[in-house]
């Protein structure tokens, strides 16, 4: 029972954007969990839950980050909604984020390990992501477009 609690507790956090424990606890209720606000901080604690903020003056809960976690260009709700808008130049894609977050979505496009991406630099609301090439720029500024209409 605890783990498919925990497990519909992740789900829940991944798919809104919850901020408070009671919106937690009340999409548990909907989804046949009875819980108390006790359960919830124990399994935000056990879960390595933390808040984040939106770039918008709000908080939300996110998901803990895992080394295993496999490469793809898939960012967390909360690191997407960090970015505002992407663009090109050469064989360098620049993010433009809202302020104070760069470094995050930086962090997150490092962990991507992919192979296409010589690194970045990230500053307060700007990240500079070299790529080997034009065309992986190029990739890489279809994919987060893509991934940013998703949202």
């Amino acid at each position: 029972m605890k783990k498919n609690r925990q497990e519909k507790l992740l789900d829940l956090i991944a798919r809104y954007e919850i901020e408070t424990q009671e919106e937690l606890i009340q999409k548990l209720q909907e989804n046949g969990y009875d819980v108390t606000q006790a359960t919830v901080s124990r399994d935000i604690r056990e879960l390595k839950i933390a808040k984040m903020t939106t770039g918008k003056g709000r908080y939300r809960y996110v998901l803990p980050r895992r080394i295993e976690d496999t490469p793809s260009v898939k960012f967390s709700a909360a690191l997407m909604d960090s970015i505002i808008s992407v663009s090109n130049a050469g064989n360098i894609t620049v993010l433009k984020t809202y302020p104070g977050l760069a470094s995050a979505v930086a962090a997150g496009i490092d962990r991507m390990k992919l192979h296409q991406i010589l690194g970045c630099i990230a500053g307060d609301d700007t990240i500079f992501v070299a790529t080997v090439d034009p065309e992986s720029a190029e990739a890489l500024a279809k994919q987060v477009h893509d991934l940013l209409k998703n949202i």
